[in-house]
């Protein structure tokens, strides 16, 4: 306001005026012309490229066996009589379980907030619908700017405090469930 005001007083003296403009340069925003943009403030989008393999294996094996035998004889004058009773048991058992996940996929992200260290806090999720089978994946969590590659991506084995969900509901997940029956009894420990 200062500015325009000297301005304006020196042309209507008639003497010649100073030229003021702001400094186009901002640190912050600046970025090479040879680099691709990455994300680096609130709004920005950047690609996660999800790879999660997970493999686990759970075996137990229990056995025992117990016997317990009993006899005795008794006997006197003309009376003679024995018994013998016996007791005994066992348990074999053996459980094993092997399970292995894989999922790989791509999705685009919001960054939801920058923190104070510069860390970006990430989230957002992404439906398919494929022959009426519908999928949603989501994730959610902290990444470093310096873990961002220069094609604005970052793996998943790099978000801090990751939450990736994958969920699909239709056909194919209903007929993977286990039927009413069979969930009550596995509840009960009988399937």
């Amino acid at each position: 306001m200062k500015r325009a005001a000297i301005a304006m007083t020196a042309l209507l003296a008639g003497l010649p005026a100073s030229a003021y403009a702001d400094n186009l340069y901002r640190g912050s925003n600046w970025s090479s012309m040879s680099t691709d943009r990455r994300a680096t403030e609130v709004g920005d989008v950047l690609t996660v490229v999800i790879f999660q393999a997970a493999q686990s294996t759970t075996e137990a094996q229990n056995s025992s066996r117990k016997a317990t035998d009993l006899s005795g004889h008794i006997s006197g004058g003309h009376l003679s009589e024995s018994g013998e009773l016996g007791f005994g048991g066992g348990y074999t058992g053996h459980g094993a379980v092997t399970r292995s996940e894989k999922l790989i996929a791509q999705i685009t992200l919001n960054v939801l907030q920058v923190l104070p260290n510069g860390d970006l806090v990430i989230g957002g999720e992404q439906w398919l619908k494929v022959n009426g089978e519908r999928t949603r994946i989501g994730v959610r969590g902290r990444i470093r700017t310096a873990d961002i590659g220069p094609d604005n991506s970052v793996a998943s084995n790099r978000i801090a405090d990751a939450q990736i969900d994958y969920d699909g509901r239709g056909f194919v997940s209903r007929s993977a469930k286990p039927g009413l029956i069979n969930r009550i009894f596995s509840f009960l420990g009988l399937g």
